[in-house]
């Protein structure tokens, strides 16, 4: 939470600086946010345009006048963010700030490698900050516990896909010893088992299909498989939501704002940041 970050400075520049770039409770700082978030839409934008050829080819020269503007605009922002933070590596370190700095990083790496363009798109991922805009504080609550439940399962998850990666190759061997005399389809190997992944993750292309009556029963036994291998991590990770979501609440009050009901592991105020285990000492 950047709130833990704020300067010691009172009625500063950079104090004002950072309660405009980094919260919404002013009229200038939701003023600041709107305005990022047109800015990286209008941007997104002008680089969908640029991968269509007609458009690119008639407005390539404004496109690219356009990108050097975006690039100076989003660097003065992510210097701004530095500038007004009191720990600067703990904002650079940290989710948003490295969302920020992955943001323009690619439009420098242009003049080296003019492919790494189209990596702007990671622009997209700072639109999350709609939730902030907008006070959907709830809704990142709710993907704070799905985020937490994903790692918690990840083990189990890949473990699992582990497992379907072997099981593929198995599969697509077997498929090619039953099929490549008579089947041009199944000529090698690995053709064999991309025809397995597609066939296990039900996706179906068709491109490559089984003739023999052998093969065909395969092939019916492997679809079945597919839809109980979805179900698999689907339920690994709902237990998770599950047990993530029914932690245990306490009624923890923060010694600076007063605010309630923190989880038991929380060393924070949710709210103003402040540090709960000095209010437990305290009691």
């Amino acid at each position: 939470m950047q709130d833990q970050n704020k300067p010691d400075e009172k009625g500063t520049f950079r104090q004002w600086l950072y309660i405009t770039i980094f919260q919404s409770s002013t009229p200038a700082g939701k003023l600041f946010d709107v305005l990022l978030f047109i800015a990286i839409a209008l941007n997104l934008t002008l680089l969908m345009l640029e991968s269509v050829q007609p458009i690119a080819a008639k407005y390539g020269s404004t496109f690219r006048i356009l990108d050097y503007f975006f690039l100076g605009l989003f660097t003065i922002e992510y210097a701004l963010r530095l500038y007004c933070v009191k720990s600067r590596k703990r904002y650079a370190k940290s989710f948003y700030g490295v969302i920020d700095l992955l943001s323009i990083l690619p439009s420098y790496f242009e003049f080296i490698y003019p492919q790494w363009h189209m990596l702007m798109i990671i622009r997209s991922f700072r639109l999350l900050r709609i939730f902030r805009i907008f006070r959907m504080v709830k809704f990142l609550d709710e993907s704070r516990v799905l985020m937490f439940a994903l790692i918690k399962s990840s083990r189990k998850i890949f473990i699992f896909l582990f497992f379907v990666v072997l099981l593929t190759f198995f599969l697509g061997s077997l498929m090619y010893v039953v099929e490549y005399e008579q089947n041009s389809g199944f000529n090698s190997i690995p053709q064999s088992i991309y025809w397995a992944i597609v066939t296990i993750t039900t996706v179906g292309y068709g491109d490559v299909a089984p003739v023999t009556a052998l093969g065909k029963m395969i092939a019916s036994f492997i679809m079945i498989l597919g839809y109980a291998i979805i179900a698999v991590p689907t339920g690994i990770m709902s237990a998770s939501v599950i047990q993530e979501s029914k932690r245990k609440v306490v009624d923890v009050k923060c010694p600076g704002c007063g605010a309630g009901n923190h989880p038991n592991d929380a060393l924070y105020c949710r709210k103003c940041g402040e540090n709960l285990s000095a209010n437990e000492t305290n009691s």
